[in-house]
């Protein structure tokens, strides 16, 4: 139980409460009770009025907080007002219909413009009204224009299913050709505002200038088909004459009665019937079935032939409205022209086929032409290697002999002219053999070093004449090439560096280029210019005006470039007048194969060695070579029998009744068996001897033959230090015998 009432004000509680107090404080001093108690009732009375003066504050506290809550609440309601009266007036002002529901799909407010034209069923427009119950009155509106065939329930179907889209505009047209576009965008929180604006001027200011520009392209065109160089007329979708130009009627021979609006297709093609027969693309029964179809008709081109000769191309075209269009062309003049241009191509047909006889027999001709010149110099390099062969064998055994100084030296630079002439013809056989289309090459895994090497040998001695500094980095690669052709190469490159340059040196080395080993000649030389740097390939070309002929005819480097063209290996040069040139050829790597070891080249043999007492079977067919061999061999010990073919040779072993300790045969002899086809009977008869087969083929072919057959081949001009290396092996085979 409270000592004061809760009911009572502040002001009288505090009262009651100072009133309960100086009670208390009598009872304490004037009471009966022991002095002890009157204490303590004392203490009681005092912790008492703490407390209810501690009350007392917080109760002032939270009046005063709830006063200033409610003066809070009072302005915020004050301003809350205030903002919906301007957010009221605002849309009022707005000149546009305006409403805003809220994400529950639910009218919050309106201004007086919103469906302002359709107050006949929306006129209790208020806040809480549904969008769905909004749109299905606009729908019943009697000033609604609904679209052609749609429905009250169907535009307002449409209407939702719009609005489930986040943006959207469309017009909406009144009964008094008014219209109003209406746009929906949604809010931050899922609500929606509706914005509806008269858009009436608009629409009839866009529709009077549709008219104008209608008017105005219907001038454009009238002027247009009026000046058209073709005859234009158009029907509409039931086969009238609608628009059409004059130049249509003088095509057609029209009369200006025969052209009026409302003109019908059926009179116009009878017309053609009495003065036009069709030439070209559809009869008349298909053109007029084209024309009264109902559906989408494909262009349709025919031509028609007046009596007069005029020819006229008429093209057909569908309209988009179901009518079609026609134009037509005089293509008379075209027509002639193309008929000129047929009898002129059938001429120009005659004469190029007669020049392409012509053109035929002639390549024919210089096919036959160039096939001969290979022959020619096939032969040509034969027939002079042999008398070339026999003269260096000659001066060889005459310079075993020669003791005086000064005739070993003539014999010398007769030699060195003799090994010139050998190479000028050695070039003109290889030109020739590049030009031929029946050239085979034998494309195999090479070490690069059997290559080197023996080039190196060679070349060192070329430039220590000179005074020049030979160096040649071997390498281990292996490549795919002809080893023959591919040592030619390098042979030709390196002796052009040599004979270019005066002084300083030639270095010869491999690199490692992607999937290819480029091999690279530098030199020190002149250089060559950059505008001279094609001509050097070309055949008999020589920049150098002091070169003689004992440097060759300048066949060289046409070798080079017509080999590497055939071999597929890429060449390049590069080079600076003054300071030097590089030739470099790259060639495909291919798998490791062991490396050949090339026996150095021996020295001549002298009489009295290892081949003294060999019986050797020469058969040769040219007397001077078979001479000079003899002479040569005899003057190392060696005891020869000559013959001059196949025949004479069979029948001297016949009648001898030896068996030689080796056998050199030519190849080509001239008529009945060849060397490699004499090796083999001289083996049937008598077994398996030495052999060797000389001749100036360099062909694949004969390569492969002699290596089946296990015989040594010596091209020609003979080389007599391969000579006597076969003649010591031979003598080393007998010894061991």
């Amino acid at each position: 139980m409270s000592l004061v009432n809760p009911l009572d004000s502040l002001e009288r509680q505090n009262e009651k409460l100072l009133k309960i107090a100086e009670a208390l404080m009598r009872r304490v001093e004037y009471g009966t009770a022991p002095s002890g108690a009157a204490y303590a009732q004392f203490e009681r009375a005092a912790l008492l009025e703490k407390r209810v003066r501690e009350r007392t504050l917080e109760l002032e506290r939270t009046l005063e907080l709830l006063h200033q809550s409610n003066s809070q609440l009072a302005q915020a309601h004050h301003d809350t007002e205030a903002a919906r009266r301007n957010l009221a007036d605002a849309i009022e002002t707005v000149s546009e219909g305006f409403a805003l529901f809220d994400p529950g799909d639910r009218l919050v407010l309106c201004n007086a413009r919103f469906c302002r034209d359709f107050r006949d069923t929306v006129h209790d427009l208020r806040p809480g009204l549904p969008f769905a119950d909004y749109v299905e009155r606009i729908s019943r509106s009697r000033r609604l224009v609904l679209p052609e065939g749609v429905s009250a329930a169907g535009w307002a179907e449409q209407r939702l299913r719009r609005h489930q889209d986040r943006s959207v505009m469309f017009n909406v047209r009144h009964t008094v050709d008014r219209w109003l576009q209406v746009s929906e965008h949604r809010t931050g929180n899922g609500g929606t505002v509706v914005v509806q604006t008269d858009v009436t001027d608009i629409i009839r200011l866009e529709r009077q200038e549709r008219l104008k520009l209608r008017d105005k392209q219907t001038r454009m065109i009238r002027a247009t088909l009026d000046h058209l160089d073709q005859g234009v007329c158009i029907f509409d979708e039931t086969a009238r004459l609608v628009a059409w130009n004059l130049r249509i009627g003088a095509l057609l021979g029209l009369p200006v009665r025969r052209l009026h609006l409302g003109a019908s297709f059926a009179a116009l093609l009878a017309r053609l019937d009495e003065e036009f027969t069709f030439a070209r693309g559809e009869e008349r029964a298909g053109f007029a079935r084209w024309a009264a179809a109902s559906g989408p008709r494909d262009p349709i081109r025919v031509e028609v032939m007046r009596r007069d000769g005029t020819v006229l191309r008429i093209f057909g075209s569908d309209m988009p409205d179901g009518g079609f269009l026609f134009s037509c062309t005089d293509v008379t003049a075209e027509r002639e022209s193309a008929r000129k241009l047929t009898e002129l191509n059938e001429i120009l047909e005659q004469r190029v086929m007669e020049r392409t006889l012509e053109l035929e027999d002639a390549l024919s001709a210089a096919e036959r032409a160039n096939a001969s010149k290979s022959r020619f110099v096939a032969a040509a390099s034969h027939d002079l290697l042999q008398p070339l062969s026999a003269a260096k064998l000659f001066l060889s055994s005459l310079a075993d002999r020669c003791a005086d100084p000064r005739e070993a030296s003539v014999l010398a630079k007769a030699e060195s002219a003799i090994c010139s002439a050998e190479q000028i013809i050695d070039a003109l056989l290889d030109i020739s053999r590049l030009e031929s289309d029946g050239l085979r090459f034998d494309i195999r895994p090479v070490a690069l070093s059997d290559i080197l090497r023996p080039l190196r040998d060679e070349m060192e001695v070329l430039a220590a004449r000179k005074g020049l500094v030979l160096r040649m980095v071997d390498s281990s690669l292996t490549v795919s090439t002809d080893p023959a052709f591919l040592r030619r190469i390098l042979q030709n490159l390196m002796a052009n560096a040599i004979r270019y340059t005066d002084r300083g040196r030639v270095l010869v080395g491999v690199r490692r280029h992607g999937g290819a080993a480029r091999i690279e000649v530098h030199d020190t030389g002149p250089g060559i210019a950059a505008e001279d740097q094609s001509a050097i390939f070309e055949e008999f070309r020589r920049l150098d005006p002091r070169a003689s002929r004992n440097d060759g005819l300048g066949l060289g480097l046409a070798i080079v470039e017509r080999a590497c063209i055939r071999l597929g290996h890429p060449l390049g040069l590069r080079s600076e007048p003054g300071r030097g040139s590089c030739f470099m050829v790259s060639v495909g790597l291919a798998g490791a194969v062991a490396p050949v070891r090339q026996a150095a080249p021996g020295p001549a043999r002298p009489a009295g060695l290892a081949q003294a007492g060999l019986i050797v079977l020469l058969v040769e067919n040219e007397p001077q070579l078979r001479r000079a061999i003899s002479v040569l061999v005899e003057s190392w010990g060696v005891n020869v029998i000559e013959a001059g073919d196949a025949a004479a040779a069979l029948d001297l072993l016949d009648d001898l009744d030896l068996t030689p300790d080796a056998l050199l045969l030519d190849h080509q002899l001239g008529s009945g068996l060849s060397g490699t086809a004499l090796f083999e009977e001289i083996s049937a008869r008598l077994g398996r001897l030495p052999c060797a087969i000389l001749s100036a083929d360099r062909s694949s072919a004969l390569r492969d033959t002699c290596a089946a057959l296990a015989v040594e081949l010596l091209p020609k001009p003979l080389d007599r230090h391969r000579l006597g290396q076969f003649l010591d092996a031979a003598a080393r085979r007998m010894a061991a015998e």
